[in-house]
């Protein structure tokens, strides 16, 4: 049974999301990384012989949805995160999973794909009864999910720069130099900026993201459209943010 490893920040205003804005507010980007967990969380609890884990950043008292979190964190094991960078607590996040969960492989996922339902989870995890690693790339050059039959394998990333176009790419070359077998996933698109918020958001339009994105859209479209007004005619309506 694999280890189903949910990386995430405590939905807190200011602290979570900020590359949303502009041109959301900080409160409104913790709400979209509130309904972005709770997605996750659902086809992670959904998904078929894994065990779901929480490594968690900061903590759920004060954060946006907190009530909301903690209930549907019933039966999850949730462990802190540690280490300095991303990278250091990605590698640390493997080593303690394994460590609570010893022999078993740890499908690592983040709070930036709910788009992702159970299906696709259960078979990255299958995947992996054939190859010591799956990788799955991100639109934006990075990485959205990692799965390594053997965790101690993730120290590996230690070394990889994280949050860069070619982030994806050095980490299949950090595993693949270890002696790795790595099998890519689809690729799929990250929540990092507020375009690719809408472009998930069309994705699963019913889905808790969905809906969030959808309504905060609408209470910007009045402002792109005074600012549109204010530009002059010249301006689409594309070109507004």
């Amino acid at each position: 049974m694999t280890v189903l490893l949910v990386l995430a920040k405590a939905p807190v205003p200011g602290r979570v999301k900020t590359r949303l804005c502009p041109p959301v507010r900080p409160a409104e980007a913790a709400e979209v990384a509130a309904a972005a967990l709770l997605d996750t969380l659902d086809a992670a609890r959904a998904a078929p012989d894994v065990v779901p884990v929480l490594a968690l950043a900061g903590r759920l008292a004060g954060a946006v949805r907190g009530a909301e979190l903690r209930a549907a964190l019933a039966g999850w094991r949730v462990l802190p995160q540690r280490g300095a960078g991303l990278a250091e607590r990605l590698a640390h996040a493997h080593a303690d999973a394994a460590a609570a969960f010893p022999g078993r492989p740890v499908l690592q996922i983040g709070m930036d794909t709910p788009q992702v339902g159970p299906a696709e989870l259960a078979a990255a995890s299958a995947r992996l009864a054939t190859v010591d690693a799956v990788l799955g790339p991100a639109a934006d050059g990075g990485w959205w999910a990692l799965g390594l039959r053997d965790p101690g394998a993730a120290v590996a990333l230690r070394d990889v720069p994280t949050s860069t176009p070619e982030t994806g790419r050095l980490t299949r070359a950090a595993l693949r130099a270890r002696g790795l077998r790595v099998a890519a996933l689809p690729v799929r698109t990250d929540v990092d900026d507020w375009g690719a918020a809408l472009a998930v958001a069309g994705e699963v339009p019913d889905g808790r993201f969905g809906r969030a994105v959808r309504r905060i859209a609408a209470g910007l479209a009045p402002y792109a459209q005074i600012r549109a007004t204010a530009a002059g005619p010249s301006l689409a309506a594309s070109d507004v943010p």
